[in-house]
């Protein structure tokens, strides 16, 4: 299936559905949705880890819808960065998955994630930020290095939750990020929810030539290609929508 994205704006690369525990919309409700609000493109995501045993339940599902004329469905699986390796929470995955989003749901270190409180208790403790930050970036370009041709989902979403924020990150941590989505075909989200990357990191990715879709990363369909927050990071950055 293509993946090309003539508008920004027109595409909402990371949708959930009731595959994921969180979320109230099935598949089905989530095409209507962005048929109904005039995308041309969505992504079904739904959340994996080691032990997931869905995914072929998922893919058959995906497989056996109803598309409207216009819209192209692609498939994705959402996943934790582990460790400062690259490594995800991730099973074994079959033929069929377009990309996987590789997600900063815990702060990824050399000897697995650990959560927020502890990040906030280490800095406490005399863990500088930059070192947290190196620990951070390091973690995603060997991600994106491991798993290339996949997207980055809400990336420094993670950062408020730690007690610091994308104006900590140095420029080159930020060419070094942005440099590394380019070489490696991964695309970056520009995320509705937790309103990331920011203005600074979108400029990096334009400056490195790396591609950017927008998502809403939706729970419920009525959220689905409804763009506020998004609109407004791209035209900061002066990104094209």
């Amino acid at each position: 299936m293509s993946e090309t994205a003539p508008r920004v704006l027109g595409g909402d690369f990371h949708v959930h559905s009731t595959f994921s525990d969180d979320a109230r919309s099935s598949l089905a409700e989530n095409v209507a949705a962005a048929a109904a609000a005039g995308l041309h493109t969505v992504r079904l995501v739904d959340h994996v880890r080691q032990s997931t045993e869905w995914v072929p339940d998922y893919l058959a599902a995906v497989a056996a819808l109803e598309v409207p004329d216009g819209l192209t469905v692609l498939t994705g699986v959402e996943a934790k960065v582990l460790n400062t390796a690259g490594e995800l929470d991730i099973p074994a995955l079959p033929a069929g998955i377009d990309r996987i989003l590789i997600a900063d749901h815990q702060f990824p270190t050399p000897d697995g994630p650990i959560g927020p409180a502890a990040v906030v208790e280490r800095i406490a403790a005399g863990w500088s930020p930059d070192d947290a930050l190196d620990s951070l970036i390091t973690a995603l370009v060997a991600a994106m290095e491991r798993y290339p041709g996949n997207q980055l989902a809400h990336c420094f979403s993670i950062l408020p939750k730690v007690e610091l924020s994308q104006a900590d990150l140095s420029q080159d941590q930020l060419v070094a990020w942005a440099r590394a989505a380019a070489r490696t075909d991964t695309h970056v989200e520009v995320n509705e929810k937790w309103a990331c990357p920011g203005p600074r990191a979108l400029a990096a990715l334009r400056a490195a030539g790396a591609t950017v879709v927008a998502s809403t990363d939706s729970h419920d369909a009525e959220t689905v290609g409804r763009y506020a927050r998004v609109r407004d990071l791209l035209a900061a950055a002066g990104v094209g929508q």
